[in-house]
């Protein structure tokens, strides 16, 4: 079953208006034709099923039928990812919301060799990735902000997992045997963190410095592994 996100309300008799972009993939690609059923979603009101009502050159039009699941959200975990080539981003982006991120939070570093992205292809990207793989709510994907001014304004409340290539934290797996949402991921750029940031984030409470195993990872695999280690550890495969 085709599923989309739109973003107006839901609820039933509620028609709902695909973007062009939308009305061309389900007319035109998928050839669907008045009549046929798709499931929606908006990250509020669960996931609906909706009957093609017209289909035209200027797009298309859904009723919305039934409920057929309740609003859910996954595990309350963040990834805070520093900047790094466009294409590894956007692959950090999708698996995070494959994963059930709730957010994406970019962020420059003393040895962030790049500084602009295209944040609206970005939340396209995680938008399509929420889509295909069946969660309820689309993970925020915010602008990038220096490491410091990150750090500054953190939530203590708030675990920050640190992946740290230092080589003397603990395995993640042991780290986190009793840590729980709501939590965050940190994982640091092409050439890791500079000496000092490493020593910030080692003296602060909340930061958890984790060790991802003897490799070097890049980035994209660092943030896919340790978004499925910490899972694995939190029990929460929601």
């Amino acid at each position: 079953m085709i599923r989309l996100f739109v973003p107006h309300p839901l609820k039933a008799g509620a028609g709902v208006a695909p973007t062009i972009d939308q009305s061309r993939y389900l007319t035109a690609v998928m050839r669907l034709s008045v009549g046929d059923e798709i499931l929606v979603f908006n990250g509020q009101d669960g996931e609906w099923s909706c009957t093609l009502t017209e289909a035209g050159k200027r797009g298309c039009l859904l009723k919305a039928e039934e409920q057929t699941r309740p609003q859910a959200f996954g595990p309350d975990l963040d990834l805070v990812i520093a900047m790094v080539k466009r294409g590894r981003v956007e692959t950090i982006v999708e698996k995070a919301a494959e994963l059930g991120a709730r957010r994406v939070r970019l962020t420059q570093t003393r040895r962030t060799n790049v500084d602009f992205l295209k944040l609206g292809r970005l939340d396209a990207i995680a938008i399509e990735a929420a889509e295909q793989t069946g969660r309820l709510d689309v993970p925020a994907v915010d602008d990038p902000q220096k490491l410091d001014k990150i750090l500054d304004g953190w939530d203590p409340a708030r675990k920050l997992v640190f992946c740290d290539e230092g080589g003397d934290a603990r395995p993640m797996i042991q780290a986190l045997a009793d840590t729980s949402a709501p939590a965050a991921i940190l994982i640091g750029p092409e050439g890791g963190f500079a000496p000092e940031e490493r020593e910030r984030l080692r003296s602060l409470p909340f930061v958890i410095p984790v060790s991802l195993g003897p490799r070097i990872l890049r980035a994209d695999t660092a943030a896919i592994a340790a978004m499925a280690l910490w899972q694995a550890a939190a029990g929460d495969w929601r």
